[in-house]
């Protein structure tokens, strides 16, 4: 089944596969493809709820224009005519105010609040604010973090003199999982082909990961590594150094990164 047609069984990955990142790593969301995931069967319907999702954004005194930016497209209708299809690109905020304001009774809707809800909250908040999550909410604030948490390490190591990137990730892996590659890990955890391994992770578990990505991004820059196999070789490093950490604080919680 195409990820945009209606699922009879919705989870948070929904949101994922359709999810876009420019080429500046900012992520936004087509509305055309959110009205469909969100089962809304035709835009007209759809329109009006993105029409009371802006009036929302202007009442909280924030510019419409930053969160809802047109992205109109010429599209087919037959016979090699063309016409105006409207659609926009929407930010984190934008879908959460959609998602406030469409059918709630419509199960994907709940889901939808509760996945931009946490998407759209503050980067920073306090020990006790995370401690009152849920362990959803938790994962998403992890997977959020640690999504630009790579997409910076991923500009240290191309300054670093990194090219092939599967390789340089895969040394971190290999560290903080006892040998394995991304590849390993998502058959392990029995995940379909391209299947991200960090889309299902659970909160602690990104943790570990969050932590070996800055941490290595941090090394890269003090030791001014400027060869892929330093960064490399540094980034396998520090996925022991976590392992190892996390073995310390208790072998339950190591049994997650393959064999002990």
């Amino acid at each position: 089944m195409n990820q945009l047609e209606r699922k009879e069984t919705y989870d948070n990955r929904t949101f994922e596969d359709i999810k876009h990142i420019d080429e500046n790593g900012i992520e936004y969301w087509y509305a055309r493809e959110l009205q469909k995931v969100l089962d809304y069967k035709e835009w007209r319907k759809f329109e009006g709820v993105i029409q009371r999702a802006q009036e929302a954004c202007k009442n909280s005194n924030v510019n419409i224009e930053d969160h809802f930016v047109g992205a109109d497209k010429m599209v087919q209708i037959g016979s090699g005519a063309e016409r105006k299809q409207k659609d926009y690109k929407l930010t984190r905020y934008a879908c959460y105010l959609i998602a406030q304001n469409g059918d709630t009774r419509k199960k994907v809707i709940a889901l939808a609040q509760t996945y931009f809800a946490i998407q759209t909250r503050k980067q920073e908040i306090s020990e006790k604010e995370y401690s009152l999550l849920t362990e959803d909410e938790k994962r998403f604030y992890q997977r959020d973090l640690t999504r630009k948490g790579n997409y910076s390490l991923n500009q240290t190591a191309k300054n670093a003199g990194v090219k092939n990137f599967d390789k340089f990730h895969n040394a971190g892996y290999k560290g903080l999982y006892n040998g394995e590659t991304a590849d390993d890990i998502a058959k392990r955890k029995g995940l379909r082909y391209r299947e991200d391994i960090l889309d299902n992770m659970g909160s602690e578990e990104l943790a570990a990961n969050l932590f070996r990505i800055t941490q290595t991004e941090s090394r890269l820059k003090r030791d001014k590594v400027d060869t892929e196999k330093k960064a490399c070789d540094t980034h396998n490093k520090i996925g022991k150094i976590v392992r190892k950490a996390i073995k310390e604080a208790g072998r339950n919680n190591a049994r997650r990164f393959a064999n002990t």
